[in-house]
């Protein structure tokens, strides 16, 4: 249980979900007007915390700097907008127990769904933790003491589209040129004596006649076809690259002065 004692662990404070995924972080804590113990945190979601929404403390845990709430992230995201402005109606007390599964009239639980044991009665008009937007605290009991709040830069990030990058594949036609080694056939005209090994053949017929020889010569020509081939796969990839930029803007802080008795003012 979640108690004053925990109030200044609180403000600087993530909250996390019953799944243990982050949900944000702590926007505002709401206090018991009878009690003083905390009862509501508005947890900052969306784009930069601009976004608050409400979530019961009931059997909420803080360990180092976090708060577990016994709810999941969908469910707390999806909860009734209401104003985080500083107070609590009594109204709105009841359509936040009833979104989370309590009964209660005029902000006062009456009744409990078995998931959570309720001792007691949480009365309306809940005093919360410094002004709308700001994360101080206060003990919730009227003291001597005031609460000194300021604005604080919290920087994110969000994806856009930048650009498209796109693959095609087109036909050029190029001239190229190859080396084929080619053959062809010539004439040549042999001579032999007439020898003992050829005298037969030499005689042979008449002595004096006409006659003729054909040889046909054969040469090579080159000849040029094409083939197709796959030469290598490409394809589209990305990755990321991490850089830092520098962001500003303007913030708020509250300071206090002091007027004392001799009507100086000190700050």
């Amino acid at each position: 249980m979640i108690t004053q004692n925990d109030i200044a662990r609180l403000s600087d404070a993530d909250v996390y979900d019953s799944d243990g995924d982050k949900i944000g972080s702590v926007g505002q804590i709401y206090l018991d007007n009878n009690t003083g113990d905390p009862e509501w945190v508005s947890v900052r979601t969306g784009l930069f915390g601009t976004k608050e929404t409400f979530v019961p403390l009931r059997q909420a845990r803080v360990s180092d700097d976090r708060i577990t709430v016994a709810f999941d992230k969908e469910k707390v995201k999806d909860a009734p907008q209401i104003d985080a402005d500083g107070q609590l109606s009594e109204a709105d007390e009841d359509q936040l127990y009833a979104y989370y599964g309590f009964s209660s009239t005029d902000g006062n639980l009456t009744t409990d769904d078995g998931t959570f044991q309720a001792t007691g009665t949480y009365q309306a008009g809940n005093a919360a933790i410094g002004d709308r937007g700001n994360t101080g605290y206060a003990s919730g009991n009227d003291d001597d003491a005031m609460t000194r709040s300021e604005e604080r830069l919290v920087a994110g990030t969000r994806t856009q589209e930048v650009g498209k990058a796109r693959l095609r594949k087109y036909v050029v036609t190029e001239q190229q040129q190859v080396s084929v080694p080619v053959s062809h056939e010539e004439v040549r005209l042999e001579r032999e004596p007439i020898t003992d090994a050829n005298r037969g053949d030499a005689y042979d017929g008449a002595e004096i006649t006409e006659a003729e020889h054909e040889v046909t010569l054969r040469a090579e020509r080159p000849v040029v076809e094409t083939e197709t081939v796959p030469v290598e796969r490409v394809r589209l990839g990305k990755e990321t690259v991490r850089d830092e930029e520098t962001v500003s803007g303007e913030v708020r802080k509250e300071q206090i002065e002091f007027e004392g008795p001799d009507g100086q003012n000190r700050r």
